[in-house]
């Protein structure tokens, strides 16, 4: 599924249309019952972690807060020198052949997802699933034929055309309203109030550090993509147990998931992939075969997991380990 940098991209998709009145809806969610949206207006965009939130309030309403200065941080972000976006874009998770893929296998975490328990309000939450993605006044084309040779084109779940004649394109989302956003900034890698004290507590858990960094109580908005690519420039064996790491370890850890989130968002927003040094490969950076293997935890969910055992080595305690690690 989209990992932060991926959903903080879309946000950016969706606030030129902050303070736009929605004047017709489509798409093919039977869970939401699009036709709700109708006349509505578009009050705010706000992104928590892996899900976007978006306010609808009566379109004779009061204008909630504007998003002119999110609308610059692509400017902001890409230099002086960046690619102009204006209000059409797109940013999606492509086709399987694409370095960029932010998902091949169902990814959930704890607390990442809808849960369908909030009730009713003017918010309007969405959790992308494998593939999805949001296109701001295009729609998605097929770049391949499906399972029966059809070159058929996505179906959006939700489509919001606009008074002013642009258009937003929801695909492979969970939507539900709910009363505010469920969210908690310290937890969020990207945000500016993400607390690094909780985060390495997090890490020293005796539980392997895999586990760890895809809990998004602790670590909202890292997934898979982040979790391979942080253990290998940090050098750490993915199922070391954080509990037997040195502080330092740890540390350098963290500073790596801040940095690679942060470099990941600065190149969507410059319009440049992702060029991963393990996900996905053959081979590490320095030649050495990568291993790969499932894990998770008992009960859980489980992960692609890609390594290198030679630039990341197994940490056991004492002399040995019952359960030993490739």
């Amino acid at each position: 599924m989209p990992e932060g940098p991926s959903v903080r991209k879309f946000q950016l998709l969706t606030s030129p249309f902050v303070g736009q009145v929605v004047a017709k809806v489509g798409g093919s969610s039977r869970k939401l019952s699009v036709n709700d949206l109708n006349a509505l207006r578009l009050q705010d965009s706000q992104v928590h972690g892996k899900n976007l939130y978006l306010a609808f309030v009566a379109a004779e309403d009061p204008l909630g807060p504007t998003a002119e200065e999110t609308a610059l941080q692509r400017e902001a972000a890409c230099g002086a020198h960046g690619p102009a976006q204006g209000h059409q874009g797109q940013i999606c998770a492509p086709h399987p052949h694409s370095q960029d893929e932010e998902l091949q296998e169902p990814q959930h975490s704890r607390s990442e997802g809808p849960d369908g328990a909030e009730g009713p309000g003017n918010w309007l939450r969405i959790h992308f699933g494998m593939f999805g993605s949001v296109r701001a006044n295009e729609f998605s084309r097929a770049n391949r034929a499906n399972k029966r040779g059809d070159w058929k084109d996505p179906v959006p779940r939700l489509i919001l055309h606009f008074e002013s004649g642009g258009f937003l394109a929801f695909y492979n989302c969970r939507m539900l309203w709910c009363s505010s956003p469920r969210a908690d900034p310290a937890s969020d890698i990207l945000s500016v109030e993400f607390h690094r004290g909780r985060a390495l507590r997090a890490l020293r858990a005796p539980d392997p550090i895999c586990y760890t960094l895809l809990d998004q109580r602790y670590f909202s908005g890292l997934g898979n993509i982040i979790k391979n690519e942080i253990l290998y420039l940090a050098r750490i064996h993915p199922l070391t147990p954080g509990s037997l790491l040195a502080p330092s370890d740890l540390e350098h850890l963290l500073d790596c998931a801040i940095q690679f989130s942060s470099g990941w968002l600065h190149n969507k927003l410059c319009g440049q992939g992702l060029h991963p040094q393990v996900y996905q490969k053959e081979q590490c950076p320095l030649g050495h075969p990568l291993m790969k293997g499932t894990f998770g935890p008992l009960g859980g969910f489980k992960r692609l997991t890609w390594w290198c055992p030679q630039c990341q080595p197994a940490v056991l305690p004492g002399d040995g380990d019952p359960s030993p690690v490739t």
